[in-house]
């Protein structure tokens, strides 16, 4: 199992933070290849993904740590991936939200294509920044709007 881990600071109470991960109809708005997400009760989420340039669903098992302020996700179909999302306190209007993803990267490669070793890593890694400024952009536009 492959691990990768990242962050991002971003101008916004912890709670609104907090609020958008829980939100499952935003995670198209963040997570790339998610074409659409929605609750299955109240930890559960079915997501409806672009990989590979083939259609695919997973289902995913959220567990919260709230009194820590982590999430914890799980496919529970489709390939075997788990997350963990961390949010921490900067100040009153600022979290950090800390990311990490656990993967097989034989499962990667045979689930959502692309390259292999080294120049998988650098993709996944991207990917991941990628999501995190953008869910960054998401939460933080949401904030001004209110």
């Amino acid at each position: 199992m492959s691990t990768l881990e990242e962050h991002i600071d971003i101008a916004v109470p912890l709670e609104a933070a907090w609020d958008c991960l829980h939100r499952a109809e935003a995670y198209p708005q963040f997570l790339n290849g998610v074409r659409a997400a929605r609750p299955e009760g109240e930890r559960r989420a079915h997501l409806d993904v672009d990989a590979a340039g083939r259609a695919q669903d997973f289902d995913i098992e959220i567990v919260d740590r709230e009194m820590e302020n982590v999430m914890t996700w799980q496919t529970t179909s489709g390939p075997d991936l788990a997350g963990t999302f961390s949010l921490l306190p900067i100040d009153r209007g600022h979290t950090r939200l800390q990311a990490r993803f656990e993967y097989d990267p034989g499962t990667i490669k045979e689930s959502f294509g692309g390259p292999q070793g080294f120049a998988q890593a650098v993709a996944i890694e991207r990917g991941v920044r990628s999501d995190l400024q953008q869910f960054k952009e998401l939460v933080e536009a949401e904030a001004r709007a209110k």
